[in-house]
Parts: structure tokens; C-alpha cells; sequence
């Protein structure tokens, strides 16, 4: 990728795709219900509250994932507890978390991988979603 030969998105993708090994919605819920992977959800927080949430993802907005969940980082979530964990990145409907699961490869978390179609996937699939918490009223 040069500056004379820009690659535009749907390239892009394409080719960092090449290398994760993405996960359906069934396999992603059966891979988080036997301990086998951690779903991280990257999507912001109106999606969330409009959606709901998948019981037992991680919620982890994009611009702190990779502080999050590098095993090595001063700001790691609990979860975060080595290099070989297997972590599902969740976002809308499957685009930014393929980048997103790419960036944590280069962290080192090789088998850093995504959702294909997102949550609408995982929803569609009739997986179970919760609730979203309403945000807190100000007075």
C-alpha cells in the first residue's frame, strides 16, 4: 500500500480478512458459552442502549480496545489474561470489528478473530440479547 496506489475500504477489508478466521453468530455463542472465547462488543453506546447487549460480551468502546485487551498493558480489563486468549471482536454488523480484531493480532493476540454480520447477525440468529441499562437521567 503506497501513497501512489491508495486502497480503499472494501479492499482493505478484503484483505485483512484473508487472515481471521471469522465466526458465525452460532459458532461465536457456542465457542463464549464453553469458555473458549471471550466476545469483546466494540459498538458504541447508542447502538447498544437502541440493541441491547449479548450476556456475558465484554463491552469495550473501540477507541480503548487495544488498551483493554493487551495482556501486557497498564490498562487491561480483568479478561485480558494472555496472549493465546481466543477473543471474538462484536461490532454493528461486522466491518470495524475485522480492523479492530486485526489491530489486536498486532498486539500479539494471534487468535484475535471476528463476528461475521455483528450483533444484527447474531441477533437475526434469535442468540440470546439483553437489555441495555438506560443511562443514568440528570437533573
Amino acid at each position: 500500500m503506497t501513497a501512489e496506489h491508495p486502497v480503499g475500504i472494501d479492499e482493505l477489508l478484503e484483505r485483512v480478512r484473508t487472515d481471521l478466521d471469522r465466526v458465525e453468530a452460532e459458532a461465536a455463542h457456542d465457542a463464549a458459552r464453553t469458555g473458549d472465547a471471550l466476545l469483546v462488543d466494540i459498538r458504541y453506546a447508542a447502538l447498544r442502549e437502541r440493541d441491547g447487549l449479548i450476556p456475558g460480551a465484554l463491552v469495550v468502546e473501540r477507541n480503548e480496545l487495544e488498551w483493554r485487551l493487551d495482556p501486557q498493558g497498564s490498562h487491561r480489563a480483568p479478561e485480558a489474561t494472555s496472549h493465546d486468549l481466543r477473543v471474538v471482536v462484536v461490532c454493528n454488523e461486522g466491518y470495524a470489528s475485522s480492523l479492530a480484531a486485526v489491530s489486536l493480532r498486532q498486539l500479539g493476540l494471534h487468535r484475535a478473530t471476528d463476528l461475521v454480520g455483528g450483533f444484527q447477525a447474531w441477533r437475526s440468529a434469535g442468540l440470546p440479547v439483553t437489555t441495555a441499562p438506560a443511562a443514568s437521567a440528570t437533573a
